[in-house]
């Protein structure tokens, strides 16, 4: 079978250049440029690596950015200071505050604190809600990035079998979501978790998997019909001595044994991650041209 290698890294490239010249459109109609905050607390190496990424990213996009950094210890009345502070901006368009936070932080309430016209994450309850039912919002990055795939690479979804595996408040339930409505996957949608007892049956019969369960090579092949999409939403760190890090990044698809099924199939690196960021980049964009909230 002919495979096509979803590359995410070159379609996030195509959309930053895009989101560049609209930018510097803006600019010279004399309007403001688009600013993107974010606050840091601690020190975790992914989130380190993710933010550098976001920082490169606003650069590449011709946004302002600002970087608030705390230390692990910080405490909640610090942090939701701050994020008062950056709801009340007017020159900050949107922010996000990096997950996970310290232990001793209730996330909840700094996700609530965040004044939703801002929520760029598309975390806050008014977005996630307003998602569901279809409402203009700022759509959580991830799930954005896959549409966006799938809509970039002229992949059919509409009446389609789609299988989520996960049900995450990040991907798996937006993805679930978006999938079923008219205006965005108009699939037919099954969730599956670890708990569901159907789950190689209704993979079997899926004509797009979208895999966010968090468990290394957890799709086989026995797991895919021939001429399927498979999207790769994993990223966990497995050990291997011969790289330099001493681990590698790995997704929840058997992505060597797998990919002979597939019409479409995103690897990991290079598939989903990179459009996290870059739909990162279109909801600031969209917040500084206050395309949903006034």
């Amino acid at each position: 079978m002919n495979t096509t290698f979803i590359d995410g890294k070159a379609v996030a490239a195509t959309i930053k250049e895009e989101i560049s010249k609209e930018v510097e459109s803006l600019v010279q109609q004399g309007r403001k440029r688009p600013h993107l905050a974010a606050i840091l607390v601690g020190h975790d190496g992914g989130s380190e690596t993710y933010m550098r990424n976001k920082v490169k990213a606003c650069e590449a996009c011709g946004f302002k950015s600002t970087l608030v950094r705390f230390e692990d210890d910080v405490t909640e009345e610090v942090l939701l200071k701050q994020i008062k502070a950056f709801n009340e901006d007017a020159d900050i368009d949107g922010f996000i505050v990096q997950l996970p936070l310290p232990k001793h932080i209730d996330e909840q309430k700094v996700i609530m604190a965040i004044d939703y016209r801002k929520d760029v994450d598309g975390f806050h309850p008014v977005n996630v809600g307003r998602m569901a039912i279809g409402l203009p919002c700022f759509v959580s990055a991830t799930p954005m990035g896959i549409l966006t795939l799938l809509k970039r690479y002229n992949i059919p979804t509409s009446g389609k079998k789609c299988v989520i595996l996960g049900r995450s408040n990040i991907v798996g339930k937006p993805m679930a979501q978006l999938m079923m409505q008219k205006q965005y996957g108009d699939a037919t949608v099954t969730v599956c978790h670890s708990r569901s007892t159907t789950l190689k049956k209704e993979c079997q019969e899926a004509d797009i998997i979208i895999a966010a369960i968090g468990q290394p090579g957890f799709v086989t092949a026995d797991m895919v019909k021939e001429g399927a999409t498979v999207i790769d939403v994993g990223t966990t760190r497995v050990a291997d001595p011969s790289t330099k890090s001493g681990f590698r990044i790995q997704g929840d698809v058997d992505f060597e044994n797998v990919k002979g099924h597939c019409s479409y199939i995103s690897p990991v690196p290079g598939g989903v991650g990179p459009m996290t960021i870059c739909s990162l980049m279109e909801n600031t964009l969209a917040a500084g041209l206050k395309k949903y909230y006034r």
